[in-house]
């Protein structure tokens, strides 16, 4: 049996933008991106703001209808027919624990929705016990089952939200930022609590961030993407010490390092311009207006992803 859980075969989101009176033009949001996720895997995916990373995750669980590519979970083509019964085995953390969860509902009912929505209980007890469950497995307490949403504290709602995620006791879930609207210490207990989780059940995760230092500690492989392409993808501590595309050595760069004397002899890599709109994309690769290593090629053709050894794989003709 293979180990691959979810394929994604050159997934495309584009959004008709209206740009005139009968005008309307597609916005490029997910332009051919394609990857696999093992069993038991997390990858990373990561990149600037309005790359495209969260319309991946969204439409990989058809919360979007894909304009184009195909996504396979355990070598079954994921359709518009079908996404009801997967969504038992595909769940999705949301990145604002304030607007993911209704507010005129208790804990109990916001965990306990996917359980009524699939009949995964036979009585009140059993599904008051799961649901007690599930808050032991993210660390809030059976009195916290009683309470509303806004009666808890940023981290604690992010909780709430992987409690939910998990009720299906799904295969794999995207995490679509689920840290980055927490403070730094609360931060690092989600993250050691989505690892114990992957310990104790077998998840897979997408991992959506624009950190790259928490990226690199949760996922075991990362693919980097700007302006709605993956431009490089390797394992987590390949890519952290040979990225080979000038996009993904640019963001490494400007990681914060606590050694101050390491910090003032490393070069910083400072991109110039800004990011071309999805609407008006570049012609040939999308980074070249960026890049000081561009050329002529560059303009006239777009690099696709290829394998420079071990699974290190870069869209780039010069690198």
């Amino acid at each position: 049996m293979s180990d691959i859980l979810l394929e994604v075969n050159d997934l495309k989101q584009y959004f008709p933008i209206r740009t005139g009176f009968f005008k309307k033009t597609p916005l490029k949001a997910v332009d051919g991106v394609s990857f696999t996720i093992n069993k038991g895997e997390t990858l990373g995916l990561v990149g600037e703001s309005g790359c495209g990373k969260t319309t991946v995750g969204r439409s990989i669980l058809r919360l979007y209808e894909p304009t184009a590519g195909q996504v396979f979970f355990e070598g079954e083509e994921v359709t518009k027919s079908n996404i009801n019964s997967m969504r038992k085995k595909m769940q999705m953390v949301f990145q604002d624990p304030y607007s993911s969860l209704d507010p005129r509902m208790t804990v109990e009912d916001i965990i306990g929705e996917p359980l009524d929505v699939h009949n995964l209980y036979s009585n009140k007890k059993e599904r008051r016990e799961k649901i007690l469950e599930l808050m032991n497995y993210v660390g809030l307490n059976s009195e916290h089952a009683t309470r509303y949403a806004h009666e808890f504290s940023g981290g604690q709602r992010q909780r709430i939200g992987i409690a939910r995620a998990l009720a299906v006791d799904p295969q794999f879930i995207v995490c679509d930022e689920p840290v980055s609207a927490l403070d730094v210490s609360i931060q690092a207990q989600v993250i050691n609590m989505f690892e114990e989780l992957q310990e104790k059940l077998g998840v897979a995760y997408l991992f959506i961030a624009h950190d790259l230092l928490v990226v690199h500690h949760i996922s075991q492989r990362i693919a980097v993407m700007y302006l709605g392409k993956i431009v490089e993808m390797a394992d987590a501590d390949e890519l952290n010490e040979n990225p080979l595309h000038p996009y993904t050595q640019s963001l490494l760069s400007a990681v914060p390092i606590p050694d101050p004397d390491i910090a003032r002899s490393r070069q910083r890599i400072v991109l110039e311009g800004d990011v071309p709109s999805p609407l008006n994309m570049p012609t040939g690769c999308p980074f070249r207006t960026r890049c000081r290593y561009a050329t002529e090629q560059c303009a006239q053709e777009c690099p696709s992803l290829t394998d420079r050894g071990n699974g290190h794989m870069s869209a780039c003709f010069n690198k």
